[in-house]
């Protein structure tokens, strides 16, 4: 996804995301995110968590969970186009040039079989 009119990274490529609402599981977070953001349904039975990564610097801290779906229905569509310029499916061995930096940093540590890290933001 190529981020657009966000604030945050815009003309960088990242993945379908988003925060938690009160009460909601990180699961239902990602059911919910994937179909507001690019139309899918996934069910908690097909997510994993392959990754959590603790971002901080001096102003805010983020946890990141990131959550493989080893199926989903329907067809994958840019459902946010005021937000995201293009979806584009890439090999994870050959990303963008402009992808986030700590969503490669993320996809890296996921294919070395690293499955946690806590990074400051300036290091990335």
């Amino acid at each position: 996804m190529c981020r657009a009119n966000t604030g945050y990274r815009d003309g960088n490529y990242g993945l379908p995301a988003g925060h938690l609402e009160f009460g909601e599981t990180a699961k239902e977070a990602m059911i919910r995110e994937a179909q507001e953001e690019i139309g899918i349904i996934l069910t908690p039975e097909n997510l994993d968590v392959v990754y959590v990564q603790h971002r901080f610097r001096l102003d805010r801290e983020y946890i990141d969970l990131y959550i493989k779906a080893t199926q989903w229905s329907g067809e994958v569509q840019n459902m946010e186009s005021e937000k995201c310029s293009e979806l584009r499916w890439t090999s994870l061995h050959a990303l963008p040039e402009n992808t986030i930096p700590v969503v490669r940093h993320a996809i890296e540590n996921i294919q070395r079989g690293i499955h946690f890290d806590d990074i400051g933001e300036e290091k990335i």
